[in-house]
């Protein structure tokens, strides 16, 4: 999006925008809040089989080998509408991305289809999302389509260890997993493991809230069940409120009038 168009559209309005609150139950928010995670099932507010159609087209992630990847960088206007902020890579600091070839380096993917973004299921997740965190309009939110998919080989991302993603506010549902075990989410309050607060598996259309800045978490691996048929496993990431300084720069550099949460 144009810079000049941006800031048209956000106008000086920040405050939160609570329209959609009842997007979630009232024990979903009251788990977040006391818990700093919590579990919710989307299967009824969703088209999970049309979310799924949209997995065939994704391209190859170009720095992982077997994982195909989309991202693109939202808001909401102060009116509550979803709009596409433009291009802005992704960029993890060392501190939350250890991985030789990905920390602090600025990565480029392509966008999620104009297609996928434009359904009304979609926007309503988005705007409910937004809803669930209290974000404000212009407060970018960064939104994944991710996962891997093949024939006898798995990720080898998967199972990356105890990590923070630099953020908030994270939630992560899973779209489709075909042929697979494993891959079970495990959160922490520690880094080194210590003190394990939860663990548990998600089905296609769950979704995992979490307090990103005070639980840590991890994944299992996962593994092919039957080797002479494909698997897949796809998942939706969505966050916002960095504090990692450096994705927060680059948004700076991207978006100079998005709403950024940098101290808090």
């Amino acid at each position: 999006m144009n810079r000049n168009i941006l800031k048209s559209s956000l106008g000086t309005d920040s405050h939160p925008l609570t329209a959609h609150d009842n997007y979630w139950s009232r024990s979903v928010r009251e788990s977040l809040a006391h818990q700093d995670w919590s579990q919710a099932d989307l299967r009824e507010q969703i088209d999970l089989p049309a979310w799924q159609g949209f997995l065939d087209d994704l391209p190859r992630d170009p720095y992982v080998n077997q994982r195909w990847k989309r991202m693109s960088w939202l808001a909401l206007t102060p009116t509550g509408d979803v709009t596409n902020l433009g291009e802005c890579p992704m960029a993890q600091g060392g501190a939350f991305n250890d991985a030789e070839s990905m920390a602090d380096k600025l990565r480029y993917y392509a966008p999620l289809t104009e297609e996928f973004l434009s359904r009304p299921d979609v926007k309503a997740f988005v705007r409910g999302w937004a809803g669930l965190w209290n974000l404000g309009a212009g407060e970018p939110i960064l939104m994944q389509i991710t996962g891997v998919r093949g024939k006898g080989q798995v990720d080898p991302l998967q199972g990356q260890g105890i990590h923070a993603d630099g953020c908030k506010a994270l939630s992560i549902m899973v779209v489709n997993r075909e042929n697979v075990t494993g891959a079970e989410n495990h959160l922490y309050r520690d880094k080194a493991g210590q003190h394990p607060i939860a663990h548990t598996t998600l089905a296609p259309g769950e979704v995992l809230h979490l307090r990103d800045d005070r639980v840590f978490h991890s994944v299992d691996g996962i593994r092919q069940l039957d080797e002479t048929r494909p698997f897949e496993r796809f998942i939706i990431i969505i966050n916002s409120r960095f504090v990692d300084e450096f994705q927060n720069r680059i948004l700076r550099r991207h978006f100079p009038h998005a709403i950024l949460h940098t101290e808090g």
